[in-house]
């Protein structure tokens, strides 16, 4: 069975900690055309802001045929909701605090009896932006160059059996030589890439690296056009790639 995430150029990530962009609903962020959207944040998040974005999140990704999974960065930001597709969650290849490896997973299977197994998958993070939240919540180890990253990307498929490698600039346009080091070095898992992507060209040029190009402040900063912008590049690259392959 193909993982659904394997056919995904294009993913909008949604802060429960913000605001969507002036009156825009979900279902305005559902038809720009994105293949999926993950529901998560690194800080403030809680139960009832979740709670407050997955239910109609669910229903507009319902109503429109848009994948909707939520990224909980803690045991306390899970929620079980009908209609959810399912839960991706970040394991930090490099960082300096183990608990964002294996410690936040380990209080959540604690704490949670309902875990869906069946519907809930990891992502190995690799967090290159040492200025971001997730760098400084996560203590990461960012000094990493393209060959640092591609043995990362490596270790996390061959010897720990992750199908899905997220390279994390969060907020900065990352090093697209790195991107595409993380990319080769891959067999089978699937490259998302997530960081500074603002409009049509960084997209295209991050889609042309990663198989999926994941957008977030963009949609709560400005709005669904902006959104669009994004989707037609990351997935113009895609096809231009898949051209390529065929040939």
């Amino acid at each position: 069975m193909t993982a659904p995430w394997a056919d995904w150029d294009h993913i909008v990530k949604l802060d429960p900690d913000k605001e969507l962009y002036g009156d825009e609903t979900f279902a305005d962020i559902c038809t720009t055309g994105t293949d999926a959207i993950e529901i998560g944040g690194t800080t403030g998040m809680t139960e009832a802001k979740m709670e407050r974005f997955v239910e109609p999140c669910v229903e507009a990704c319902a109503d429109h045929g848009v994948d909707c999974y939520i990224e909980p960065s803690h045991a306390g930001a899970v929620v079980h909701a009908d209609g959810l597709d399912g839960y991706l969650v970040p394991i930090v290849l490099n960082a300096g605090d183990p608990f964002w490896t294996t410690g936040a997973h380990r209080h959540w299977v604690k704490e949670d009896a309902d875990i869906d197994w069946n519907s809930t998958f990891t992502e190995a993070y690799i967090v290159l932006n040492p200025d971001s939240s997730v760098a400084d919540y996560t203590e990461a180890d960012c000094a990493l160059d393209a060959a640092d990253v591609a043995a990362y990307a490596e270790v996390a498929e061959r010897m720990f059996g992750q199908q899905i490698v997220y390279i994390e600039y969060s907020g900065t346009f990352g090093d697209p030589e790195i991107v595409g080091a993380a990319h080769d070095a891959l067999d089978e898992a699937t490259l998302f890439y997530g960081g500074g992507v603002g409009d049509y060209d960084a997209a295209y040029e991050m889609g042309q690296r990663a198989d999926t190009v994941i957008v977030g402040d963009i949609a709560h900063d400005d709005g669904a056009d902006a959104v669009r912008e994004t989707v037609e590049g990351a997935k113009d690259a895609r096809r231009e790639a898949s051209a390529s392959v065929s040939e």
